[in-house]
């Protein structure tokens, strides 16, 4: 019996062109730390390489410390308290102008909360690349209230990442769940339904589909809200 839903955020609960909002997310950062000293190109490759390095990470550090052990080798020097401090504030103001390419819909928040209604765990399993606060930025342009979320991964207390079955693996032990008791929601192939492999169910959303390799989706149960909504009704989950 499911008992927590597992969703993805970026494609999903919050609808979006991905290519589009790295764009914009990219090109705020930039200008944002230009007048700091960051030359562009080089701050672009430091994020794109820590994103690397997560992705990568097989240790027993976090992510968030991997990133910027990762970006401070790129920078060429080490990062002050103050300039970590001026990220973290970029994702609470101008990082919410990347809202603009996004496409939120109302019927995922109310899914959501549907859900809890019904009592069961809901967990924000999204790529834990971000801090916690660009996470909660994101969800506002969804309209969603991180605290309808029984936990969220994030870049501070996750170890590993998507598409690595051991960053769903550290979801399950964090959480004391078993694999059949979960459903996980995504709309990337490769990251979000690798979670099957450990016996996660998977519900594969199509509207924002991402299938870099083109694999056969045919198995998956699949669609938008109208068909997830379908689904979870008859399992007996709304």
């Amino acid at each position: 019996m499911i008992q927590t839903i597992l969703f993805d955020l970026d494609g999903t609960l919050l609808p979006m062109d991905q290519d589009e909002f790295t764009r914009a997310y990219l090109g705020l950062l930039c200008r944002t730390f230009a007048p700091f000293g960051y030359e562009p190109k080089l701050l672009t490759t430091a994020v794109w390489k820590g994103l690397e390095a997560m992705v990568k990470n097989t240790s027993s550090l976090t992510n968030e410390a991997v990133f910027w052990n990762e970006f401070e080798a790129r920078m060429g020097r080490p990062v002050t308290g103050e300039e970590r401090q001026r990220f973290d504030r970029f994702y609470s103001t101008d990082f919410h102008r990347a809202a603009a390419v996004c496409h939120p819909t109302p019927a995922a928040g109310e899914l959501v909360q549907a859900l809890k209604n019904k009592g069961l765990q809901v967990v924000l399993a999204t790529l834990p690349a971000f801090p916690l606060t660009a996470i909660r930025s994101r969800l506002s342009w969804a309209g969603i209230d991180p605290e309808w979320f029984d936990h969220i991964t994030s870049y501070e207390n996750c170890t590993r990442c998507k598409p690595d079955p051991a960053y769903y693996r550290e979801i399950l032990t964090t959480l004391s769940l078993r694999p059949e008791e979960c459903l996980m929601i995504g709309n990337n192939v490769d990251e979000d339904m690798i979670a099957c492999t450990l016996g996660i169910t998977g519900f594969l959303m199509t509207p924002c589909l991402i299938n870099e390799h083109g694999a056969d989706i045919s198995a998956y149960l699949q669609g938008g809200f109208e068909e997830l909504q379908a689904y979870l009704q008859s399992r007996e989950l709304l």
